[in-house]
């Protein structure tokens, strides 16, 4: 199915507003399988709008207009989706009398004829009621296209999706599943070369790398009418992709909101095991992402933001300990950062000592990072670190 999205407002032209719907829709039918070919804003003028109509009318097999729906004498839009497909206007019961509720409760609020226009419909449109709002919505289909009539204030057109339009779209088949793959430890043109294959030829299933500050994602998509059928077809597609360079080696995890943060605290939580850190060139950072993830048993104990004047691995595993000892913590990391000289002006370079202290013992590495900022510079430090204790268990 192609898709249309058209804005209607002039105040999306003159950047009053921003245009958030248009995202949030293409979002939400990329999620049911539907693929939006055309993104349009036009102002609140007919002739303009009818022109849209017709150029969409000929290339999208489903077209959603937004916005427009008020009382007003520029929300125009109704009539001249109306006008375009020779219907006329009727009244939707339903939206009458919440018109009728809504005045009634409000003293001191008239009634003014333009208000019954938020309560009308294109003829032939199956209604889409506004749970929030009093312009009602709808659907009509003409010449094998589905127009879709939505409202502009996003509080009301995102609930009238959801409630109202998503159910009759869902029951259209397949629907898209994706699921992100995350990667530490490999840049974005390294794995995009790796995929390159891949990505060229990709159908069903897709798949679409994004960069992230130190990290790497992979978006992978299919469609398919069941979430069992899309995991088959994920699993598979995934493995292919795992099978290229040892991409293995660089995946630590799966989801969008997830983190290295959280795959340690997990980790650890799923072992019993309890962590603290003391770490210098981070400034308390590293200890703020272990923090801030929640879990139902105390994991994270603490630790120390460090002033060192010695540097390597010795000195890091002599904090490790330490910070281990101090706390009592099953395990003590340390994440030591010494600046190096920089061709680079306001790019830093710096080598990375980490360590990781157990009753068993402690293990040290040495990395050397640079080409950032010294903020950009601290995140990556920090993801190393992560890394690194994600590899010792």
């Amino acid at each position: 199915m192609k898709a249309e999205i058209i804005a209607v407002g002039t105040e999306i032209l003159t950047g009053q507003i921003v245009n958030t719907n248009t995202q949030f829709l293409s979002e939400k039918f990329a999620e049911l399988g539907i693929d939006v070919y055309f993104q349009t804003a036009v102002g609140d003028n007919e002739e303009r709008l009818l022109s849209i109509l017709g150029i969409a009318s000929k290339r999208s097999d489903l077209v959603v207009l937004c916005g427009g729906l008020g009382p007003t004498a520029d929300d125009l839009t109704k009539q001249t989706l109306a006008k375009f497909l020779e219907k006329e206007l009727v009244f939707d019961n339903q939206a009458m009398e919440k018109l009728d509720q809504f005045f009634v409760s409000r003293s001191g609020r008239f009634r003014t004829p333009n208000n019954d226009r938020q309560a009308q419909l294109v003829e032939g449109s199956i209604p889409l009621q506004n749970p929030t709002g009093l312009a009602v919505g709808g659907i009509i289909e003409q010449e094998g296209v589905r127009y879709i009539l939505l409202p502009g204030p996003p509080s009301e057109l995102k609930p009238m999706f959801t409630q109202s339009l998503q159910p009759i779209l869902a029951e259209k088949g397949s629907q898209l599943y994706s699921r992100v793959l995350r990667f530490f430890g490999i840049g974005e043109s390294q794995l995009v070369t790796v995929l390159e294959d891949m990505i060229e030829n990709q159908t069903d299933p897709t798949l679409a790398p994004y960069a992230k500050i130190g990290e790497v994602t992979l978006r992978i998509s299919t469609k398919a009418s069941s979430f069992e059928e899309a995991t088959v077809k994920l699993d598979a597609y995934e493995a292919e992709i795992l099978s290229q360079d040892k991409l293995t080696d660089y995946l630590y995890g799966y989801g969008e909101e997830n983190s290295l943060a959280k795959v340690i605290v997990a980790e650890l939580a799923s072992a019993g095991q309890t962590l603290a850190v003391a770490e210098n060139l981070t400034a308390g950072l590293l200890q703020y992402q272990l923090a801030s993830v929640e879990t139902d048993t105390t994991v994270f104990e603490g630790g120390r933001v460090l002033s060192v004047a010695l540097y390597g691995k010795d000195a890091a595993q002599s904090h490790a300990d330490l910070i281990r000892q101090q706390t009592g913590a099953s395990l003590g990391l340390a994440l030591l950062g010494e600046f190096l000289p920089s061709a680079q002006e306001n790019l830093q370079r710096v080598r990375l000592s980490l360590a990781i202290s157990s009753e068993k013992g402690s293990q040290a590495q040495s990395v050397d990072i640079g080409g950032y900022a010294l903020p950009q510079l601290r995140e990556i430090a920090c993801l190393h670190a992560l890394d690194y204790m994600r590899k010792s268990f």
